[in-house]
């Protein structure tokens, strides 16, 4: 309710902006827990506790400087300064072993509409998914997770998960789990709308760009498909009806093609309708491309020459772009 923006910086800061003006302040800093070798690691996501406002509880997802493993840890804004985080977590609510290959790490991390805590995780780095992390159901790479937080401080373990997840209880597979087969999800979103729909942009590997939206239970492919392709690396394994399809598509290889990696994004549901209500907004990271899903269509929107590393969206329903590097933002 108080119309402040707070900027993840993948260092290890949280900074504030309050409204109307240009300069930040420091909310949190955890730099000295998180780890930033390799390109993709770092402070990668924020989430605020549906109830924020009376519980001042939030979360970060961040890879642990000690051995690169993914982790969700609790946090609690200062009880006398709203601009201010505590810096010590309250607790560390997950921890996720991903010390093989510093890339992969997905990222985001943020409430659904049921109340219930969603995070992506990537399949653990390198090419082809060595280790076959996204289509195993016992390991949390690769995947979207769901798990419930509203749990005392000192329970053990921290979340308790919802019985609707697919593999909850005695139904083999991690519980934690909620959709399978991604490769690096590294940001997705809900629609604010009354569809309530979990977005993802999936970064390809070689060739294929894909969005997905997720579902409870979904496989959606990889390292079985990347896209709508199959990749050969479980050939007989590719039966297209075994898994869900994307929303849409793009290419990413060949000779002069800019682009290389989706950055997820947002559906618009501003009030200054500066774009067509449920469209959804993501872009390229090396094209440096805008783009709008409309229509079933992919309409170019805005070229840039920023490195498209994220998305984010005020208390309003409008969008902002964020560029990797430089301090870009806009």
């Amino acid at each position: 309710g108080t119309k402040r923006v707070f900027i993840v910086e993948r260092q290890g800061i949280i900074k504030v902006v309050q409204p109307g003006a240009n300069t930040t302040t420091d909310f949190l800093n955890v730099s000295s827990i998180v780890s930033q070798t390799g390109n993709e690691r770092g402070l990668l996501g924020l989430a605020f506790h549906p109830q924020y406002s009376m519980n001042r509880r939030f979360f970060i997802y961040y890879t642990r400087n000690s051995d690169g493993a993914i982790e969700i840890a609790e946090y609690q804004t200062s009880a006398g300064n709203p601009n201010q985080a505590n810096p010590t977590a309250v607790r560390v609510i997950i921890t996720i072993p991903h010390s093989d290959f510093s890339n992969h790490n997905g990222g985001t991390v943020a409430f659904g509409p049921d109340g219930y805590l969603y995070a992506a995780t990537g399949d653990g780095g390198s090419g082809n998914d060595p280790f076959n992390n996204a289509q195993n159901i016992n390991a949390l790479l690769g995947k979207i997770l769901r798990i419930d937080i509203n749990t005392p401080v000192g329970q053990v373990p921290p979340y308790n998960i919802p019985p609707t997840n697919p593999y909850a209880g005695n139904t083999p597979g991690a519980d934690e789990i909620y959709a399978i087969g991604m490769r690096n999800p590294y940001r997705f979103s809900f629609d604010r709308g009354g569809t309530n729909q979990l977005w993802v942009g999936d970064v390809g590997q070689d060739a294929i760009e894909e969005v997905d939206t997720i579902v409870n239970g979904g496989n959606y492919g990889w390292r079985v498909y990347e896209g709508t392709s199959c990749t050969g690396n479980d050939t007989p394994l590719c039966t297209p009806s075994n898994y869900l399809p994307p929303v849409f598509e793009y290419s990413s290889s060949g000779s002069g093609n800019p682009r290389c990696s989706v950055t997820g994004g947002y559906v618009y549901r501003g009030t200054q309708g500066t774009l067509p209500a449920g469209s959804y907004l993501y872009g390229d990271y090396c094209s440096g491309e805008i783009l709008l899903w409309n229509n079933n269509q992919q309409n170019p929107l805005l070229d840039t020459s920023r490195l498209i590393s994220s998305f984010g969206e005020d208390e309003s329903g409008e969008l902002y772009v964020v560029g990797l590097g430089g301090g870009t933002n806009g």
